[in-house]
């Protein structure tokens, strides 16, 4: 049972709006006024607040009338009819359609915003994902009532990894699956009310898309920028497929938790160090957040140095000619080498080890097999405890000449630098902890310029160099400070032939080959006569007028077990004949990886039915680049890089007209499952204070439902044992949390304008949130109080009269000021992408204008169109109401006037004999004798005049008044 209570209005309200907030229906007979104030009804389990009263606990509620048992639902507002309406209208009217060429009046602005487009899983979308459409959403609404052209598309990044395991899994074509799933997510997103052209819609899996993903890779084989390699991959055999180094954690597979090794693999590449330069310096025009350019920045690692070499010696200590040359940046620390490192896979290793060693032999084998299982990320964590083995060879130092040994360590890569590394211990934290670990030199050779060295650690810093001299052929370096000093050893190994200065990148050649099935064909083939050679085949690029490569019916996708493709089974298909020569040949059976087809589908937005061009050059043109881009920061490094690299590429060859592809990039912040509270208990199963586990012991946590909990401070403790306090936690949605919330679910019950509203509200855009399905009704009640401030009550069956409660009358100076100033401040707010402090300046009008006698029309529009792009399905309906026919998508949005954001009262303070008393409000214009009339009529000032003569009145306009009384106290003031 629930009581309902009639809440008395804040002021006196007019006889229109009085009968509008006392109006609500609470039975199925109509009753055209609810209780008096003094009454109380209690009915069944309801719950919402109105205007007039509250009901209790939700805001979309059932009521029972009093003659039967008849529910009748009572909705804050009827979203459940908009939004399916206004969906209808927009699909039907095809009323977000991007013109095409010949339609397009270009001579407009235009705004291109754009999402990271999403992979469509078989779990459809979860709330954090309309995070960042709902912003983009919002921008294009906004752009298009500022009179742009928009272009606001979607589509699906179908290609991958996770389709192919469930059709594994359970026998289903991906194909089917993916088609499935894209449904799906364009069920959700339209229930959402996106504004995207679904005209544009693209999926990487057709193959009108793949053709031209193709058509890229043929340019980059012609220019050298693909090419084939034999390399050490991450090898997945249970998953049958190489994976990237992100795809690896903790030695296994992301995906599935297999086993991964690392493995030599013919595999294609794409030379993307060619452009590290270009990527690097073209960083510094771009609109992004400073910390994704800052990771680009140190993903491509650029650094300045030298490459020097050092003579591998022979048993007996004879310089021989086998030599490992190692990058250095820190070459004036080559006197305080003590050890050199070979990473497992370096290329000279089988040939140092001596066959006679055999122990060494089955030390360097093991250890090799061991790093062979771990990713790049875990070999060069800083805070793993160094491993390595030693080779039983020494090579020589060339500036002393001094015999050093040679280990093999994990800590250093085969795909960096040249895959060695001079070990300076004194100077590197990683060298100084291996070289502890296994009792080697520690030289030190550079003091720091705040002469307070530590000797037992190691630094790392620059400073002046010491005990840095050869007695015979070397450079003599003692005294310099590091960088001359740097510079000197550079040109010494120059001069004498044991080096060069060299630029080194820490970024690496693309990984462009996957041993999958669902993916992108290669569009290669290689000549059966080449099939035996035991260099790499020479690949024969298929014609350009043969594209797209289709991928073949294939019912069986399992991994062969030999470390060939899926597409190998497809024989018929595997054996073809190449077009010039029309001899036999064999295609390529990698597939591209999920990469490829994101990184251009920007540019096929465009222009995306075009059968004979990548995308039209006059189109790109207008289009490029996107102003906008929105998506997670996870993608802050590798997609984003690839995009510029292809994009560069493009550029290079005329396809495109800028630089880059994207002119601002914004990452949102995830949005966190609900709070989750754990309570600990020890050994005995007692509650323990969560603050005092640590002195404790053993403990388990077991999860307190919410109603068990109640806040005490700044923690949260058990209701009935305050002094247990409990953990309390937010975490990344997932299924395996079992806190994943489904949009769905929201939008039935709250309805998606409420959604995307308080996904906007729930704190700054570029920041993580936590999920509170609580916080919800805020926003919702917002909305239904907006809707009947317009509106009216519902009657007596639910629904709505369809007229409005505005009025044709001139708004008060008042009214038009609340208006431009929330136009002022939403419109800044949606420019700055601070959405959630725009929608509080549009719930802060809603409140002053219950205020209102009367609510004009020229005031409610302004408002429905500044409320348009964050609930559109609403603000339509509205728009219909206020007598419009149209759609107000392509409506002006509303402009600020600054004639009504100036204040035309101030606070003016008031003193009495040079004390500050109090203050008045006056007119910006003002004389002295009003100043004063008002100061004496106020209350609080009125009685320090009362009785007093005045002396004298000091007045500044606009800054203050000081009255000088007399101290006679028989006397009336003066007014």
């Amino acid at each position: 049972m629930i009581q309902i209570q009639w809440l008395l209005p804040p002021q006196p309200l007019t006889s229109s709006l009085h009968h509008h907030r006392r109006s609500l229906l609470f039975s199925s007979r109509r009753r055209s006024l609810p209780p008096k104030p003094s009454s109380t009804l209690t009915f069944s389990n309801v719950s919402t607040k109105y205007f007039g009263f509250r009901v209790c606990n939700c805001v979309n509620s059932e009521s029972i009338t009093e003659e039967s048992n008849e529910v009748v639902k009572v909705r804050a507002y009827p979203f459940h009819e908009i939004e399916q309406r206004w969906q209808k209208f927009w699909d039907e009217n095809r009323t977000f359609r991007t013109p095409d060429d010949d339609e397009l009046d270009t001579s407009k602005p235009k705004f291109y915003v754009l999402d990271m487009f999403p992979y469509p899983s078989g779990a459809g979308l979860h709330v954090g994902h309309p995070l960042g459409y709902t912003a983009t959403d919002i921008l294009a609404r906004f752009k298009r009532m500022q009179g742009f052209n928009v272009l606001h598309p979607m589509g699906w990044d179908a290609f991958g990894l996770p389709a192919e395991q469930y059709a594994i899994e359970t026998g289903t074509h991906p194909k089917i699956t993916t088609i499935k799933n894209i449904d799906r997510f364009r069920t959700q997103l339209k229930s959402l009310g996106f504004s995207f052209d679904w005209e544009r819609e693209i999926s990487t899996t057709e193959p009108d898309y793949y053709k031209w993903t193709q058509w890229i890779f043929l340019q980059l084989l012609k220019r050298g920028l693909a090419y084939q390699a034999e390399v050490p991959v991450n090898w997945c055999p249970a998953l049958g497929t190489v994976l990237a180094n992100e795809e690896v954690v903790d030695g296994v597979s992301e995906r599935g938790g297999h086993p991964v090794i690392r493995k030599p693999m013919r595999q294609w590449m794409l030379k993307i160090t060619a452009y590290a330069d270009r990527l690097l310096e073209d960083l510094d025009d771009l609109d992004w957040p400073e910390s994704i350019k800052e990771m680009q920045r140190n993903w491509i690692g650029r650094s300045q140095g030298a490459e020097v070499e050092f003579h591998v010696l022979s048993k007996d200590g004879k310089v021989t000619d086998a030599k490992i040359t190692v990058y250095t940046t820190r070459p004036d620390t080559i006197f305080g080498v003590t050890y050199l490192v070979l990473a497992p896979e370096h290329p000279l290793l089988s040939s140092l080890v001596s066959e006679a060693q055999k122990n060494i032999v089955t030390l360097v084998d093991e250890y090799k097999e061991v790093a062979s299982r771990k990713s790049d990320l875990e070999r060069t964590e800083l805070q793993k405890e160094k491993s390595g083995v030693f080779s039983g060879c020494y090579a020589k130092n060339p500036v002393n000449e001094e015999a050093i040994p040679i280990y093999i360590a994990d800590y250093v890569l085969g795909s960096y630098g040249t895959g060695a590394i001079m070990a300076v211990p004194a100077h590197d934290s990683r060298d100084h902890e291996f070289a502890l670990k296994y009792n080697l030199p520690i030289h030190w050779v550079i003091t720091s310029d705040e002469c307070c060295d530590d000797f037992e650690k190691p630094y790392s810093g620059e400073g002046n160099v010491i005990n840095s001299s050869s007695s015979t052929s070397g450079p003599h370096i003692n005294g310099l400070h590091s960088k001359k000093a740097a510079v000197e050893v550079i040109n010494w190994v120059e001069k004498t032939g044991n080096g060069n200065r060299k630029i080194n990148y820490k970024l690496r050649d693309w990984l462009f080959a996957r041993q999958r099935y669902w993916g992108e064909p290669i569009p290669v083939v290689f000549l059966d006569e080449n099939s035996e050679s035991e260099t790499l085949p020479i690949p024969i690029p298929i014609p350009e007028s043969e594209l797209p490569l289709t991928l073949p019916e294939l019912d069986d996708f399992t991994p062969t077990g030999t470390g060939d493709p899926p597409l190998s089974k497809a024989v018929s298909w595997v054996n073809t004949i190449e077009s010039s020569s029309g001899k036999p040949a064999k295609r390529e059976t990698n597939t591209m990886p999920q990469w490829a087809g994101s990184c251009w589908y920007y540019l096929r937005f465009m222009d995306p039915k075009n059968s004979s061009q990548l995308v039209d050059k006059k189109k790109e043109m207008y289009w490029s680049p996107v102003d906008v881009y929105v998506g997670g920061a996870e993608h802050a490094v590798l997609h984003l890089l690839y995009s510029r690299f292809w994009h560069k590429v493009l550029y290079d060859i005329g396809i495109v007209s800028t630089k880059e592809p994207f002119k601002c990039v914004i990452n949102q912040g995830i949005i966190l499952g609900e709070v989750q509270y754990m309570a600990c208990k020890d050994k005995d199963g007692n509650f323990v204070s969560a603050d005092s586990i640590h002195a404790s012991g053993d403990h388990k946590q077991e999860r307190i439902p919410d109603e068990k909990v109640t806040k005490s401070g700044a923690s949260f403790v058990l209701k009935d044992n305050p002094n247990i306090k409990l953990i309390a936690r937010a975490h990344k949605m997932s299924k395996s949390r079992g806190n994943v919330v489904n949009p769905d679910d929201v939008v039935s019950e709250y309805g998606a304008d409420s959604l995307r509203l308080y996904e906007m509200f729930m704190g700054p855009l570029r920041d993580s949130k936590t999920w509170n399905t609580s916080g919800i009704e805020g926003v919702h009640r917002f909305l239904g109080r907006s809707w009947r401030l317009i509106v009216g009550s519902p009657l007596s069956d639910g629904t709505y009269k369809n007229q409005t409660l505005v009025v044709d009358e001139n708004p008060s100076l008042d009214q038009l000021k609340s208006l431009h100033r929330c136009i002022e401040k939403v419109t800044d707010e949606i420019e700055a992408t601070r959405f959630n402090t725009g929608i509080s300046a549009m719930m802060e009008f809603v409140n002053t204008a219950y205020k209102w006698d009367k609510l004009p029309k020229s005031i409610v529009e302004p408002f429905v169109l500044l409320l348009s792009p964050y609930a559109p399905h609403m603000a339509e309906e509205l728009w219909f109401r206020l007598g419009h026919s149209t759609s107000l998508a392509y409506e002006s949005f509303p402009k600020a006037n600054p004639a009504y954001l100036k204040d035309t009262t101030i606070t003016l303070p008031v003193q009495i004999n040079g004390k500050t008393r109090g203050t008045v409000q006056v007119e910006v214009i003002c004389t002295e004798e009003e100043a004063f009339k008002l100061a004496s009529l106020d209350q609080k000032l009125s009685k320090y005049l009362e009785g007093k003569i005045v002396k004298k009145r000091v007045y500044v306009p606009g800054k203050i008044l000081n009255v000088i009384l007399e101290r006679e106290t028989n006397k009336v003031a003066s007014l």
